[in-house]
This record gives structure tokens, sequence and C-alpha cells, in this order.
């Protein structure tokens, strides 16, 4: 090939500095990039630019020629055929006399006093590559720093890619780093053909330096968005990156001593430029996304390291779908990668600092994530588990998963808890915060499912999936579609999503005859009713004096005394708890000889002040401990009475606003009428009932005997082995099954 070189001049001082500027269409560009070089923004002359003018059809080469004419530091190359950028580079290389070379894009731009900067940090530590810092250069003129400057912020002056390796996280291109010339033609590296030419020479460059350095200041502006840029041109040429990949590899595979080292985060880096590729809009073609995808994969295994782990999050999932070449579930996360890259964007950034977009955002990256991951293969040995809207361990998902590590230890339970919540998980179970990546992960392989409440409608359950739910009570209120007449206990809720979700359901746990009817007709579904009991009773049921006294020592009950359990249930249709029962007035009622344990709904914020004979156990993990530990309980109308009416103790219903809250929430049967123990209207009433003993004797006994028997005759401490047998084994289990009447 026949080449137009401008005459060499001899510069005056030795160059230190050879900027090698391959030039092809950017007439438009070109002048701002020629004085952001030679002008006088730059102080430093030391420096000489060698201008390849790969055959450019527009105006291009002959403003080369002007501004060789005017300055003796720059010569021209004129190819007399088209080259494309790396053979571009090879050229202008060939020509360079400095000791270091600069491979600048003619389309950017020096920033104002880069080259002296440049310069006395090679001189001072005579590193083999120097990296120097950029800037993004938008349309509109803005202008944003490097997102990864920390990384220059934190490396000391010199260092190798050893002691500082997450320098492999910077841009792989050629113009972001400095190059010692006798180092770089050592290697014997030859940029690339096509698309990405510059990764096969700076991932070499950057693995076989034995001496690095990097310049924590903005030495080079991009230009992002240029129309005609491969960053913003949708082109087969793209597929040309993986041929740039084999020289890569083949470079570690040939300088093995110094490279080996770094083979899996140069993987991890070539599979992630890869799939953003893929993910950017309109890069690939449409027609021939999914080839390129078989591309990524076959690179996948075969280069993957022996040693290689999948990273975590959504990176991770994205690599085990690429490895296994499952283009369709891929296909699925392709609005999650789209996101991701919008939110990189002036635009996105503008979004995201508005209100509710970095909600809505979140919400639809945790949706498609979720998505993609239903298209992973089932887990049969997993089994998800929740309890209050992931408030902690808790209520019948724990006594299913305790009973569930007994008789069927080859499935593994996970449990979904709140961030804030991860104290309430016992030592050596294994849990995964709410909301996270690997959450939803978990929640979308498991082959069951099992909560107290719904999970979160927008993960429904993958298909072959068991969902369990279990619920948290007996229903006194009214529940479910029965709420579409007591709106204000309803709050806005959406029926029909309602109906979705018991849709999704598999079983529905019962604990007695009365639920039974209720729930199957509130919530309905085609879901299988075990009539078991409810599993968290059976610790009650099954609890030893023992228990009940370590219990009863721990919250600090003296011997002799008798523990009163106040648990009141909470009120919908007001906008804030109000206290009803004077506590600290109505312990001293009681006198020394009692304890008053004072437990606030898990929706209210607790009002008890501790004080003489009042200690607030709302926080107390274990509603079945309290319990275990009380000699009464007095409540209004929380299903925690039904419960408690399996250890047959005494209950004392204290029901003061009874007439507002049976016509605000509505109810299923008269409890004054059919209360398991004594009733009190006014806190007068209910200290003479224990100062008289009247909420103890046969009559009191007879009518609890009536109410255990329609509510509790399942209770006899295996309702959680019936539904572990039901659901993880097959088994019939002894349960009471019953077909749901909804439809």
């Amino acid at each position: 090939m026949v080449t137009t070189d401008t005459p060499a001049v001899q510069p005056s001082e030795e160059v230190l500095i050879s900027i090698v500027l391959p030039v092809y269409q950017v007439q438009e560009y070109l002048p701002e990039c020629l004085d952001s070089v030679l002008g006088a923004s730059q102080s430093f002359q030391a420096v000489e630019v060698v201008a390849v003018d790969d055959c450019s059809p527009d105006g291009s080469g002959a403003l080369l020629d002007e501004y060789a004419a005017q300055d003796q530091r720059l010569r021209v190359v004129h190819l007399p055929q088209n080259v494309g950028l790396g053979r571009a580079r090879s050229e202008g290389l060939a020509r360079a006399r400095g000791a270091y070379v600069w491979f600048v894009d003619s389309d950017d731009r020096l920033t104002d006093g880069a080259l002296a900067a440049v310069a006395e940090r090679l001189k001072r530590t005579d590193p083999d590559v120097l990296l120097v810092d950029h800037a993004l250069v938008d349309p509109d003129g803005g202008v944003e720093r490097n997102v990864r400057a920390h990384l220059f912020r934190d490396a000391p002056e010199t260092f190798t890619l050893a002691e500082h390796p997450g320098t492999l996280d910077l841009i792989m291109t050629a113009w972001s780093r400095v190059l010692r010339r006798e180092f770089l033609l050592g290697l014997d590296l030859e940029f690339g053909h096509g698309y990405y030419e510059d990764i096969s020479v700076t991932y070499p460059a950057l693995l076989a330096a034995r001496r690095l350095s990097m310049l924590d200041r903005v030495c080079y502006h991009y230009r992002r968005g240029r129309e005609g840029a491969i960053t913003n041109t949708s082109s087969p040429k793209h597929f040309d990156l993986f041929g740039q990949y084999e020289r890569i590899f083949a470079f570690i595979d040939r300088e093995a001593e110094t490279a080996e080292p770094f083979r899996g985060a140069v993987f991890d880096r070539t599979v992630r430029h890869a799939t953003t590729v893929l993910a950017a809009p309109g890069l690939v073609p449409e027609n021939m996304r999914r080839d390129f995808f078989r591309q990524v994969s076959e690179h996948f295994r075969r280069f993957r390291p022996r040693d290689y782990s999948h990273p975590s999050g959504l990176r991770g999932l994205q690599y085990r779908l690429v490895e296994r070449g499952a283009y369709p579930a891929y296909a699925a996360l392709e609005p999650v990668n789209r996101l991701r890259l919008a939110l990189r964007t002036p635009l996105g950034r503008g979004r995201r600092a508005a209100r509710r977009a970095p909600r809505l955002a979140a919400t639809a990256l945790r949706r498609a994530y979720y998505r993609a991951c239903l298209l992973l293969p089932v887990d049969d040995g997993l089994a998800v588990y929740a309890a209050y809207w992931s408030r902690g361990y808790a209520c019948n998902p724990a006594a299913v998963f305790e009973k569930a590590r007994e008789l069927t230890p080859g499935i593994r339970g996970v449990w979904v808890v709140a961030k804030d919540r991860t104290g309430s998980i016992p030592p050596g179970v294994e849990y995964v915060v709410d909301g996270s990546a690997r959450c939803l992960r978990t929640m979308a392989r498991a082959k069951y499912l099992v909560n107290n409440v719904n999970f979160p409608y927008e993960l429904p359950k993958r298909r072959g999936a068991v969902l369990v739910q279990t619920q948290h009570g007996t229903p006194l209120k009214k529940m479910g579609t029965d709420l579409r007449d007591h709106p204000a206990a309803a709050h806005g809720m959406n029926f029909d999503r309602l109906v979705e979700q018991c849709g999704r359901w598999d079983f529905l746990v019962s604990p007695n005859p009365h639920t039974t009817e209720v729930f199957t007709r509130v919530y309905p579904g085609d879901y299988e009713v075990l009539q078991t009991g409810y599993p968290r009773v059976d610790r009650l049921v099954n609890a030893s004096p023992d228990q009940a006294n370590r219990v009863r020592s721990e919250l600090g009950i003296a011997h002799g005394q008798t523990a009163v359990l106040y648990a009141p249930t909470h009120r919908d249709h007001q906008d804030q708890a109000t206290a009803l029962l004077d506590v600290r007035r109505f312990a001293d009622q009681l006198g020394e000889d009692h304890v008053l344990l004072v437990r606030s709904h898990y929706f209210d914020t607790p009002q008890t002040t501790p004080s003489r004979g009042v200690v607030d156990v709302s926080s107390h993990p274990s509603i079945e401990d309290l319990c275990i530990a009380a000699d009464v309980l007095i409540t209004d109308y929380s299903s925690v009475m039904f419960d408690y009416a399996a250890l047959d103790r005494p209950i004392v219903i204290y029901a003061p606003d009874w007439e507002t809250y049976r016509r605000a929430r509505g109810v299923y049967f008269d409890l004054l009428a059919e209360a398991p123990g004594v009733v009190a209207t006014t806190q007068a009433q209910l200290a003479e009932i224990f100062l008289s003993g009247e909420y103890t004797g046969p009559r009191v006994a007879k009518r609890r005997s009536g109410f255990r028997a329609r509510f509790c005759p399942y209770d006899d401490g295996h309702a959680a082995e019936r539904v572990v047998r039901s659901v993880f084994l097959g088994e019939l289990a002894n349960t009471n099954r019953s077909a749901p009447t909804g439809s």
C-alpha cells in the first residue's frame, strides 16, 4: 500500500508524547480536536501528532494538510484506501517517534493543560501505561465525569495490576491510556479489524504492564452520541467483538506467567461488554440478536475459567442464562437492561431525580428480573417461607418450617424477611432480604411457597409451584371479599386483585370448621383446604411446665405472681390507635401479686410506658411464648383468643367499643353472647372481674369448653405434621379435608 506523508520535520527537542490520530469523516469535529492538542491551551511542546487520513471522503485530509503547514509538530499520512480504525492506528504507531504514544480519536478533544499534566506524571513515574481520566460530552454540550472516577482517586501513584485489580473495571479504550512506545511494540500486538478494534491491544497492554500509574485529572473529553459512532450505529459489525475477544485470550494463553491470574476478571469484563452491547437498543440488528446471543454463549463456554463463579444479582442471572444458551429467558430480561442503560443517560438521571422515579424504576427492575428468574429451572428441594408481610420468623409458617426440617430434611427452607427485621431470624435459619435480587431468584425457583398473608401481587408463583396459604387467625371480623360492604376497613382494597391472588393458592390451612366456611367463601379459589388445625397452636398444646417457667423467668415474672396478658387488636376504622385501657391504673388495681403483660398489635405503635407491674411485650418475638407464660388472657376482638383457648385457661373479653367495631369492621358472630369467658365493657367492670375472681369458676369453664369445642377441634399438637405430610410428602396425613365452597 502506497502512502503519502507530509515531510518529516526534526523537532527542536526530544519528543516525549506521540499522539496518533486516525481520521475518517470527522471534518465537523477535526478542527476542535487539533486545536485542543496543538493550540494555546497546551503549554507542553515536546509532542508530535501523527494524523492518519484513512482515505476520508470528506474534507478532513485537506484540513490536516492546512494544519500541518502551520505547525511542524503535525505529520499527516494519507492512505490510498480505507483500512479501518485499527490498521490506521497501526500505520500511525509505525511512524511515531515519542517515548510514549497516545491514541486520540479525531472527534474528541484534550482538555486544557492535559499534555503538561500527563508529561509531568510520565517523567515522575516512568510507567509502562498511564491511565488518564475522562468526561463524557453530550450533544447539547453537557459534561459528566467518568462514573468510576473514584478509582483514580484511590490509586497509589504507581502500582501493579495485582496491587490495584480494580483498574480492570475502567473503560478499555485506546484513548484512555498513554503507553510506553517500546513496551507496546515489544508486546507484538496489533489492533484488530472492524469494530472494537482497540480492546485487542488495551487489555493485553494492561495485563503485561509491570508499572502502572493513574492520573486523577480529566484529560480527555469523549463525544457521546455522535451520529456514525459505533456506540450509536446499528450494524452487523458488532459481531467483530468476538474476534477481538479471541485475540485477548490468545494473549493470555501466550503470556500465562503474567496474565493468567487475571483471566477470570478479564472473562467477566468481556461477557459484561457483550451483554451490554446486546442490551443497548438498536445496536445489534433485530434479526441478528438471537445469533449474537448464541455467539456470546459460545464465548462463555469456550473461555470460562475453571475456577470461575457467577456474580450475584441481575448480572449473575444473565450469565447463567448466557451459559445455558437460554435466549427466550434472556430476552425476558431486556426491559431491565434497557432501563438500566436509560438511567445512565442525562434524561434518565433527570427522571431519577423526580420524586417517584426511583421507586418506579426499582419496581420495574424487580418485576422484570423476577419474570426472567421464573424461566430458570425449578428447585424441587427448595421451600420459601414468609410471615406478616416479611416482618420476620413467626406464626404458622414458622411452625411448618420447623416440622418440615424434621420430617423432610432434603427440602431446604429459606425465609423472606425485611431488611430491618433480619434480627428476628433464629441462628442457623437461612434467609434472604425482601426485594433483593437473591430473594427474587429464590422465590422464582422454589417448588414450595408458604405464607400467612399473600406474597406480593407482582410476584406470581411459577407454574408447577405449590403455594400454601396458612392465614393467621380464626375470623371474628369480616375478611376478604366480605369487606366490600365495609370500606372503612377495606382501605381501598383491590378486590379483583385479591381474587386473582386467591387463584394462586394450592392449599389453605384451616383451624376449624367455622374458618373453613368463612374463608372458602370470602377467598374464592380452586385450592384444597387442609382442616388440620393451626400449626402455631401446636406449641401451646405441647408446652411443658418447664417451658412456661423458662419464659416467665425471662419476662421477670416472679414465682407466685399471676401473669395477665393484655393483647388488643387493631382498629381499621381509626387513623391511629387509641388506648382503651389505662394499663398503669389497671395494674395498680390488680396489685403486686399480678403482672400485666401488654402486647400491642403489630400494626399499632406501642403506647405503653413500662411501670411497676406493667411489662411491654410488644416487641417479643413470639406471641405463642407469651400465651404459654400467661395465666389469663384479656383481649377484645383479636384472634389470639382462639389460640389461647387451646390452653384451657381463663379468657376475659374487654370490649368497650363493641358496637362501633361491629358496625365499622363487621363480624361473623356476636362475641359478647358467645364469648369464651367473662365480658367487660368498662375498665371498672374489668377490674371488678379480677378482684372478685369472677373470671374463674365452673360457669366460666363451661363457656370456655363450648368455645373450645367450636373453634379448637383439631388442636391436638400435631397440626404442623399434618400440613407437612400433606404438602411436602403428598400423604393424606389424617387431615380433615374439605373442598372449598367458593367459586
